[in-house]
């Protein structure tokens, strides 16, 4: 999967692609981001609350749907991938462009405050921007372990998507960056998704111009490997025995 990370248009791409989303964080509230996805019309959009799963799909450009419409974007196309395998199931999106863990862990709590009740699932995907921006892994880690640990807390299940570290960052910074996502996994004993962009990064067919983010296609592909996992952390939770 890392050598894939070989066909981007080189690490001063990163860069650009890094100033161009971050901005000002207030311009990509969640508050803004959750409007937007309910204005969106979904097929089970006449469905009681009740009777769907919430899921809140927490993390950053990749979650946001940078350089998509926002009927486009990965909470959106996995809530119809999900639909599609028969799960009555809202996807929330609560990502924001540019985020970094520091960021995500300063809004998670305002975030999960804003939502009508209790996910059934939080997928926590961050660490991407703090990767671009050589950001010390070891740090990255304590945020989000604290994020892990708010969720514990509040009893909300958590999938995490993990990111792989550009052979630009070099190899030591790699195989910091990479290890955190399968440790955090392993010690939470959480389902993860390793590498977000796998079977999508390197094709132009499915990449963006900036080839980071990805087009609607290959949106529709991740979206389509993560479901399986979603659908079998939601059916988990809601077991007799938790699972």
């Amino acid at each position: 999967m890392a050598r894939n990370w070989l066909s981007y248009a080189g690490y001063m791409a990163a860069a650009q692609l890094l100033a161009a989303c971050s901005g000002d964080p207030a311009r990509n509230t969640v508050a803004d981001s959750v409007v937007q996805d309910q204005n969106a019309t979904a097929p089970n959009a006449t469905a009681p609350m009740a009777e769907r799963k919430l899921v809140l799909a927490f993390g950053d450009s990749l979650y946001a749907g940078y350089g998509v419409a926002q009927n486009e974007s990965f909470p959106r196309q996995l809530e119809k991938a999900l639909q599609a395998r028969g799960e009555a199931v809202e996807v929330r999106n609560a990502g924001v462009s540019g985020e970094t863990t520091q960021g995500g862990l300063q809004r998670l709590a305002f975030t999960l405050d804003g939502l009508p009740r209790k996910p059934d699932l939080v997928l926590l995907g961050l660490g991407g921007n703090d990767m671009l921006r050589g950001l010390d892994p070891a740090q990255s880690e304590k945020n989000l372990r604290e994020m892990l640990d708010m969720l514990k807390a509040r009893q909300v299940p958590v999938l995490l998507t993990g990111m792989l570290a550009a052979p630009n960052m070099g190899a030591e910074y790699a195989a910091r960056f990479n290890a955190i996502y399968p440790a955090l996994a392993k010690e939470y004993g959480l389902p993860l998704y390793p590498f977000f962009l796998e079977g999508v990064i390197g094709n132009p067919d499915y990449m963006q111009a900036d080839s980071i983010h990805p087009n609607p296609a290959g949106v529709d592909i991740v979206a389509g490997k993560i479901a399986p996992l979603v659908a079998g952390a939601l059916r988990a939770e809601s077991a007799p025995d938790g699972g």
